[in-house]
């Protein structure tokens, strides 16, 4: 790619924080100098704008409203060349450097719809929504379906762990591919694509991928599991059967892939030969520790013709308050509880859809252009990993979260995050006016309007 320097007009040369400069650093290569120039008027405008996440709040938030050339921060996104794989590629790298500098990498895995209406955006679908339906209403949406893989980390500012997106990809419907006379890919599919993708990227470490029961799917583990350990729920009916026998030497015909069947699961919870042991695990829903009855044994998951050695766990609860249920893991040496806090960790990844939506304006993206649409939303996401990390920088032993006389708030989270990176580049060096002599400068106007027009169109 030629790399060249555009002359960028008097009032396109708005000042970008300079704090955020080395911030995106490790990103520099894989952008030309004059979308590079763009893009980080577009980050900090995102970061600093309330409400909306299009281009046009970005560019009002950095006082570029009066712009002629415009369409240029459009073009970064739905016409530039740049890679988003390499740039999933970069963040998780960054992420793992550190927060996860050794031992296993545990990743999340999910699907989310982005509600979004219009005729132009062909990758659209109806989906069931996640949000608004229940076991007892079905519930569905127009937009678009997205698979999101996330490192589930512990992070030293929120005391809790936190699932932090680094790829993205978009799930189209199955109308998208038929009218263009393309085979479906289905989102194991796609979940298969990524989790190999990401074993590319990842060939010296141990992962551990973590996901709900849509990706409990057999195809999927047998594709996978000699590269990535994976973890979800388990049926309570579903097959098992004992590893299959020793085979007999001289002897013909295909190999034998599971042996005697074994009890249901379901069937074990009345069998009062079943051994349980009582087991606490940490960090479970509501950053608490629950007290379980666990059962677990090694079987072969076996369906359809493929087979899948499996370690299983079963768990009720003593108080008779939670229903029993029941997961696995394909690393049959894997110790049960480590399965079960494993799992649980998968929850943040809900929790970090729905403060994408409420903080990064996920689902406020107008763009219509498909090449913009593959864009907008895991770059969305991503600047969620990377208000994660930036506020790490920021953060120290003596912060406090905000709190009021009627809030006594615990812990830090992504809103105190998100505030302290916002302050940190509203009050950069680039935007101090006043210099280190005795006699202070009073704030640019024009930054006192930006400063006002964001508390004033908040909504």
């Amino acid at each position: 790619m030629k790399r060249h320097r555009a002359a960028p007009s008097p009032i396109d040369a708005s000042p970008v924080p300079a704090v955020l400069i080395p911030w995106l650093q490790p990103f520099r290569e894989f952008f030309s100098a004059p979308v590079w120039d763009r893009v980080l008027v577009l980050v900090a405008g995102a970061v600093l704008a309330p409400g909306k996440r299009t281009v046009t709040s970005a560019l009002r938030i950095m006082g570029l409203d009066a712009i002629s050339n415009f369409t240029g921060y459009h073009q970064v996104l739905n016409r530039a060349r740049w890679s988003p794989r390499k740039i999933a590629h970069r963040l998780l790298l960054l992420i793992l450097d550190r927060l996860v500098p050794d031992g296993p990498v545990v990743i999340g895995i999910d699907d989310t719809v982005e509600r979004r209406w219009g005729q132009m955006i062909a990758a659209r679908g109806i989906y069931r929504d996640p949000v608004r339906s229940s076991k007892d209403q079905f519930v569905k949406t127009s937009g678009l379906r997205w698979l999101s893989l996330m490192v589930l980390t512990p992070v030293p500012w929120a005391a809790r762990t936190m699932a932090l997106p680094f790829l993205t990809v978009l799930a189209p419907s199955k109308r998208y591919h038929a009218d263009r006379g393309r085979r479906h890919k289905t989102l194991t599919d796609w979940a298969r694509q990524s989790i190999l993708c990401v074993c590319r990227w990842l060939p010296d470490r141990r992962i551990i991928v973590v996901g709900d029961s849509a990706f409990a799917a057999l195809d999927l583990l047998a594709a996978v599991r000699s590269r990535v350990t994976m973890v979800s729920r388990l049926r309570l009916d579903a097959n098992l059967f004992a590893p299959p026998p020793e085979r007999k030497a001289g002897k013909r015909g295909r190999k034998a892939v599971k042996g005697a069947r074994l009890p249901k699961l379901k069937g074990r919870l009345a069998d009062a030969a079943t051994t349980w042991r009582t087991v606490s695990v940490t960090n479970w829903y509501g950053n608490r520790t629950q007290v379980l009855d666990s059962a677990s044994n090694t079987a072969v998951w076996y369906k359809s013709g493929a087979a899948v050695p499996i370690r299983w766990v079963l768990v009720r609860d003593p108080a008779g308050e939670l229903e029993p249920q029941a997961f696995f893991c394909t690393d049959q040496a894997a110790d049960p509880i480590d399965i079960l806090e494993w799992f649980v960790r998968r929850w943040q990844v809900e929790v970090t859809f729905q403060e994408c939506r409420a903080h990064l304006g996920v689902e406020t993206q107008r763009q219509w252009s498909d090449r913009a649409i593959l864009r907008t939303t895991p770059a969305l996401l991503g600047m969620y990993s990377l208000t994660t990390l930036w506020a790490t920088t920021l953060f120290d032993a003596d912060s406090r979260p905000r709190g009021a006389a009627w809030y006594a708030k615990a812990s830090l989270t992504f809103s105190d995050a998100i505030a302290a990176v916002r302050h940190s580049l509203w009050l950069s060096e680039c935007f101090v006016t006043s210099g280190q002599g005795a006699n202070p400068q009073k704030f640019a106007r024009d930054l006192t309007k930006r400063m006002a027009d964001a508390l004033c169109y908040a909504a």
